[in-house]
C-alpha cells in the first residue's frame, strides 16, 4: 500500500514519528512535507496529498495539523477525495468501511501520540464495505 504523508508546523512532530512507525510496518510512504516547525500553510500541503490520492498514484493519505480540522477542510475541496478527521480508532475503522475513506485527519495538538498511532493503524487495517454503502458514497460524489 502506498500511502502520502503531510503536515503544517503543528503536526510536524507527529507526522515525524507517524512516517517511522509506519515505515517499519513496510507501507511505502512519500512526505510532502512540512519538513520544519517553521509556521507554513496547512492548505498547500493538503492539496498536494490530495491531489496525489484523488490522482491514484497513492491509496491513501494521512494529514496532520494541530486540530485536523484545516487540513480535513482543504483536502475536500479537491474531487475525489473523501478525508476524514479522526479522534478514535472506533471512527478511523467506521470511516474506511462506510464511507471508504481516502485520507485520514488528525489533530496533533488534541490527540496524544499512541492514540493517534492506535488510530493510524486502525485507519489502514479496514477496508471499505461497498454494499449499501456504495450507494451513499455514489451521491456524494454527485454532489
Amino acid at each position: 500500500m502506498k500511502i502520502a504523508i503531510g503536515a503544517d508546523h503543528g503536526g510536524f512532530a507527529a507526522k515525524k514519528a507517524i512516517f517511522e512507525h509506519l515505515q517499519e510496518k513496510g507501507f511505502e510512504l512519500k512526505d510532502f512535507g512540512t519538513h520544519s516547525e517553521e509556521s507554513c500553510d496547512y492548505p498547500d500541503i493538503a492539496h498536494e496529498v490530495a491531489k496525489a490520492v484523488a490522482g491514484g498514484q497513492f491509496d491513501l493519505g494521512i494529514l496532520i495539523c494541530g486540530t485536523g480540522v484545516g487540513m480535513s477542510i482543504a483536502a475536500n475541496k479537491v474531487p475525489g477525495i473523501r478525508a476524514s478527521l479522526c479522534g478514535d480508532t472506533y471512527s478511523a475503522r467506521m470511516t474506511r468501511n462506510h464511507n471508504d475513506s481516502n485520507i485520514l485527519c488528525l489533530g496533533a495538538r488534541v490527540t496524544g501520540l499512541g492514540l493517534m498511532l492506535d488510530i493510524v493503524d486502525a485507519y489502514l487495517a479496514e477496508s471499505f464495505s461497498g454494499g449499501r454503502h456504495q450507494r451513499r458514497i455514489d451521491k456524494i460524489e454527485q454532489l
